[in-house]
């Protein structure tokens, strides 16, 4: 199955990297986002990105965007993507709503980071064509595309999604359908003990970050990531983790639930763990 239409729901960060990716692979992409000003937002964004691609090779940003139609609700193609808010009702309830306009043979898709895909399926009459396919930020940078089968998903709805992976230039990696898959469930912890190294003063935020870049070779510090991530989406994956899991090693650091009730998101909010202006600040805390 080639998916020459792709609808994507939700135009924040990673649905607008994702709209991008698939547009870039020549395929048409229906872009849709329920809040006002989202799907522009999103064009915006992917215009300064495929500027800055097409300076080192990449696509011709004109042949990219002209793939892309803003669309103002869910319309019928071979392939779903969901990156809406991380919230299973939400997503239960989108799945449901695209499962009685889409055709029966379309594959339904989620890219969320840590919500079992099983319950998503169990919400459409086609749970064998419903898989995870959790792609990573920057989605047009980075190359993991986490594929995850729900208990009901079909040899041929995983292979499918395996190929067209592959076919964005991805590197697909089959995780199963448990709370947060494999990606999430080792990365929150590592966030979550950062964000405890600062709310008990171990260190300030910098050295947090520089410690795990310089000592880890990770390219950017477990801080800073959440910051990328959104506060609130680290706090969301890590309550289904907590909650599947039944863990307390997973439950949301205090200082993270203080941060997102004071409106401190990270990068999208302007203020996280850091300032952002445009670029990252250089005040650390506030």
């Amino acid at each position: 199955m080639r998916f020459e239409h792709v609808l994507v729901v939700g135009a924040g960060q990673m649905g607008g990297g994702i709209a991008q990716v698939v547009a870039a692979s020549g395929r048409r992409v229906s872009l849709h986002d329920a809040a006002p000003g989202a799907v522009e937002r999103a064009l915006d964004a992917m215009e300064r990105s495929l500027a800055k691609l097409a300076e080192k090779g990449g696509p011709d940003p004109a042949s990219v965007l002209a793939r892309i139609e803003p669309v103002e609700s869910l319309v019928a193609a071979d392939l779903m993507i969901e990156a809406v808010v991380e919230d299973a009702a939400v997503k239960r309830e989108l799945f449901a709503g695209a499962d009685t306009i889409l055709p029966p043979e379309a594959i339904l898709a989620s890219n969320t980071s840590s919500i079992p895909i099983t319950t998503l399926a169990a919400a459409t009459r086609r749970p064998d064509r419903v898989i995870g396919m959790h792609f990573f930020n920057p989605v047009p940078v980075l190359k993991l595309v986490e594929v995850v089968r729900a208990l009901q998903t079909s040899d041929e709805t995983e292979a499918a999604i395996v190929a067209l992976a592959e076919d964005l230039g991805k590197v697909p990696a089959r995780a199963r359908d448990f709370p947060g898959f494999v990606s999430n469930r080792i990365l929150m912890p590592f966030v979550n003990e950062a964000a405890y190294a600062l709310m008990e003063g171990v260190a300030e935020a910098e050295a947090i970050d520089t410690i795990a870049k310089l000592g880890f070779a990770h390219p950017m510090g477990p801080l800073a990531l959440a910051d990328l991530i959104g506060l609130d989406t680290c706090v969301a994956i890590m309550e289904v983790l907590h909650e599947g899991l039944g863990d307390p090693k997973y439950a949301p650091c205090p200082l993270l639930r203080q941060y997102v009730a004071a409106g401190r998101l990270g990068r999208k909010a302007g203020r996280g763990f850091y300032e952002y202006d445009g670029e990252r600040g250089s005040s650390p805390r506030g």
